[in-house]
């Protein structure tokens, strides 16, 4: 007879071991890997499954061993452009370890960030990655997590050394010749934006002169949206902007633009992230890239290994994965005559 399940129904564990002749539970043994099953038995189980369009079921897998095989991914800004890239690696990191992800978006706010993992968890997720919202520490959680941030956040799991990102700028910028550089954070708060912009002053301690503009305050103080007022820098004498995301630095590369100064013959600028438009815009943006591959990688080893009992109880890792500096055209030397 026909071992092909009907296109209404498909096959079940039982159809299986009524097809070969024993139990259940043999043909959930050598399916999983577990238990004791005939070595000769095993492929012609796995075959049957096969031929029969078997599919495991998660509520099934769920129900026998406790754990629904999928963990919950908290953002803080899902429409933010790199939040998609840190998504979609720790999704293929997931599916690799074999969970699946299920995603929530804090939007920014400390009140939705808890709601989100509580809702999460109420779902049944094994675990969670979360991404906190800038300034924000992740305390208590009745679940196994790991943290994705900056190294000097408390209880951080892994995250990109921003410091030592930081300090591949400064050493560009100084080996470049510039002397006079404007760093572009958005909010002082933020702990990987100030692990960044430290990492940048460190590497030009005494060869630059550095200032800081922070973009909220400059806002609150003269409206969103409102020109940075980089063209008087220049007049000023700077050469070179640095900002903590690509974002930031597109943002000044347009000002730049508007108020007729080249990019890079008059001043430079230099980025963080290497978002995907980066290498396509004129001139296309030298950043710093983050390895968000391995970064996926160890959060989801850690929590995995937490989720089955391979630790006894969460530790901080605060592992940090390197940063490598990716140039193009938005750099250049520092002008040798005043603007």
């Amino acid at each position: 007879m026909s071992v092909t399940p009907s296109s209404k129904q498909a096959a079940n564990l039982g159809d299986i071991a009524r097809a070969l002749g024993v139990s259940v539970a043999t043909v959930s043994n050598a399916l999983s890997g577990k238990g004791r099953v005939s070595a000769s038995l095993v492929p012609r189980i796995r075959e049957m499954a096969d031929a029969m369009g078997y599919v495991p079921s998660q509520a099934a897998r769920a129900l026998r061993t406790g754990k629904s095989g999928v963990l919950g991914l908290v953002l803080p800004d899902i429409a933010s452009p790199l939040f998609p890239q840190i998504a979609q690696a720790i999704e293929r990191a997931a599916n690799t370890a074999g969970y699946g992800i299920l995603i929530a978006d804090s939007r920014g706010d400390v009140t939705l960030q808890t709601e989100a993992i509580n809702r999460l968890i109420e779902r049944g997720v094994d675990g969670l990655i979360i991404v906190p919202r800038r300034g924000t520490r992740i305390a208590s959680v009745d679940i196994p997590f790991a943290v994705i941030d900056s190294p000097s956040t408390p209880g951080n799991t892994v995250s990109a050394d921003h410091w030592q990102g930081g300090a591949l700028v400064g050493a560009h910028l100084s080996a470049l010749g510039h002397r006079k550089i404007t760093l572009i954070g958005n909010n002082p708060a933020s702990n990987v934006q100030n692990d960044r912009i430290g990492g940048i002053r460190s590497s030009l301690s005494g060869k630059a002169e550095v200032e800081v503009l922070w973009i909220e305050r400059h806002e609150a103080e003269h409206g969103t949206g409102s020109l940075l007022g980089l063209a008087e820098k220049v007049k000023t004498g700077t050469t070179a902007f640095a900002a903590v995301s690509d974002v930031h630095a597109l943002r000044a590369m347009t000002e730049l633009h508007r108020t007729n100064i080249r990019v890079p013959e008059e001043a430079t600028v230099i980025g963080f992230d290497d978002l995907f438009w980066g290498s396509v815009i004129t001139p296309a943006l030298t950043s710093v890239r983050m390895d968000m591959p391995r970064i996926a990688d160890i959060a989801i080893t850690s929590i995995a290994e937490k989720i089955d009992g391979k630790r006894d109880k969460p530790t901080d890792d605060n592992a940090r994965v390197p940063m490598s500096l990716v140039i193009r055209q938005s750099c250049g030397p520092a002008p040798t005559t005043a603007f």
